[in-house]
């Protein structure tokens, strides 16, 4: 049974949304690749957006710091093979990246919130390992997962996009680029999309 618990499991990034626990965090849900269970993972605010960012596929104006440090990373030669999240103490995750420079592998401890800001930037497989599942992963029917989705989706402004003009959510989007809010930005252009 001990070979069954460091069993590997792949994942992948099914959702972001606010935390219905912890107002001023995100809840990060990923899903097994081949599977049900969901393994739902709070995260910071800026975190969330700059997983947010990348998901999106949105350029902010100034590079947020993870871009920086895929940049560096890949100025130096080192690339970002895959993340594991390999444990889970007293309801925290720890993870790591898992590199490789000339051939040879480094493997660097990370926060799981910074370790998939970086997975989405460099396009890398995402993994856990089988007794974390059974820990903290959640299985979801498909209603239930349904219902999730809706529930991301709700948060909309005072004045809904739609009652905007398509030069109205324009300037709008511009703004709030500026302002570095991406997530509203993403919102604002499904609008823009939408109308085209």
């Amino acid at each position: 049974m001990a070979g069954q618990e460091n069993k590997i499991v792949e994942l992948e990034i099914t959702a972001l949304s606010h935390s219905v626990s912890q107002s001023q965090n995100y809840a990060i849900v990923l899903g097994e690749l081949e599977g049900n269970r969901r393994l739902p993972i709070v995260i910071g605010g800026y975190e969330a957006q700059a997983i947010a960012v990348v998901l999106e596929r949105m350029t902010p104006n100034r590079p947020l710091t993870h871009d920086l440090f895929k940049n560096a990373l890949s100025s130096f030669g080192i690339e970002i093979k895959e993340i594991v999240i390999n444990n889970l103490v007293d309801g925290i995750f720890y993870s790591q990246l898992i590199c490789e420079k000339d051939g040879e592998v480094l493997k660097i401890d990370s926060r799981t919130s910074d370790a998939l800001a970086l997975a989405v930037r460099f396009d890398c497989p995402i993994y856990t390992y089988e007794f974390i599942m059974e820990a903290a992963g959640v299985v979801l029917d498909e209603s239930e997962e349904e219902a999730a989705q809706k529930v991301e989706k709700k948060e909309e402004p005072a004045k809904p996009f739609s009652n905007y003009s398509v030069q109205e959510l324009e300037a709008m989007l511009q703004k709030v680029l500026e302002e570095e809010n991406y997530e509203k930005a993403a919102r604002i252009r499904d609008e823009i999309n939408r109308r085209k």
